[in-house]
């Protein structure tokens, strides 16, 4: 990646909390992460990993306590008012007034942006334009997430930071949501999103991080993270010992577990095991019912990922 394309680069970055050394607990230990100019890259990680911590170094609401940071080529803590005017944050919780309305809101926040967009035209973009009256408290968990979004675009930010913008809507605003995402990215916007929902993550990243105690442990595209976990086929096969009759074909191949009559094989060749099942249940004239076969999720990935890391930390101690 050239460098000159690069919006945020991080290099040996670590974060504490208390003492500066020694004593204090270490959030961040040492990461190295890129993002390019119009990308949208996902840090996930399990409660904990330090994804927040993370973020909140980029966005320059701290400084580092090793490591160096740069967001459009400057430092965001040091060089802070030269960054803030260009960046977009959205955070876990906005904290806005719950006596002020919706639109009164976004005036005032309008008024600490340089050249904002109308809070009109914010509100608009994430669906509330119909809501602007109404008393924040009023507002639902999923329509707080709308009103902290249209706050974190009215500067019409050149990088937007996005910390669990979906969580509390419903199946039709996350939709909504994703949409003008994807919409803003199409624009030219650098997107930095941390989110607990991994399909969200498969649905809109370009590049993801796996984070876990600190650490990135894994980083790539979602096909290239989810490519080294084996894919699922599974079925329930009838009649007595009909597992024990699988193809060798599969069994020296995969992991086949077999649970009563249901049947699970997982493979690094989705394609080929398939079609080695497939013909063989034709030849033998049996009924593979119920059958599911899908590639590794990111979920997937993530989860082993994260009991793996657990299981080896947990043997060390």
């Amino acid at each position: 990646m050239d460098s000159e394309d690069l919006v945020i680069e991080a290099r040996g970055l670590r974060r504490r909390y208390g003492a500066q050394r020694g004593a204090g607990f270490e959030a961040v230990r040492g990461i190295d992460l890129s993002v390019a100019r119009g990308e949208l890259f996902a840090l996930l990680g399990t409660n904990g990993a330090g994804k927040t911590s993370t973020v909140e170094l980029l966005e320059g609401l701290a400084a580092p306590a090793e490591g160096r940071v740069r967001v459009l080529g400057r430092d965001p803590y040091r060089e802070r008012h030269r960054v803030r005017p260009r960046i977009g944050v959205m955070l876990q919780e906005g904290g806005f007034p719950g006596e002020l309305t919706v639109r009164e809101t976004l005036r005032m926040w309008a008024g600490c942006v340089s050249g904002a967009r109308p809070p009109a035209e914010a509100l608009e973009l994430v669906g509330l334009g119909g809501r602007a009256g109404v008393r924040v408290k009023h507002l639902s968990g999923g329509e707080r997430r709308r009103l902290d979004l249209a706050s974190a675009l009215l500067g019409r930010p050149e990088v937007l930071f996005l910390d669990e913008p979906t969580t509390g809507m419903d199946p039709e605003g996350r939709q909504e949501t994703w949409r003008l995402v994807r919409s803003l990215q199409r624009d030219g916007t650098t997107v930095v999103l941390t989110t607990h929902y991994l399909d969200e993550a498969e649905q809109l990243a370009d590049r993801i991080a796996i984070m876990h105690q600190g650490r990135i442990i894994i980083g790539g595209t979602p096909a290239e993270v989810t490519a080294a976990r084996p894919s699922r086929i599974r079925f329930v096969l009838s009649g007595e010992g009909a597992a024990d009759r699988l193809p060798p074909s599969v069994t020296s191949t995969a992991t086949v577990t077999v649970t009563g009559d249901r049947v699970e094989v997982r493979t690094p060749r989705l394609q080929q095991t398939l079609t080695e099942l497939l013909l063989w249940a034709r030849r033998q004239e049996i009924e593979l019912t119920g059958l599911d076969a899908r590639s590794a999720s990111l979920e997937e990935a993530f989860l082993e990922i994260a009991r793996d890391r657990t299981e080896r930390e947990g043997a060390a101690a």
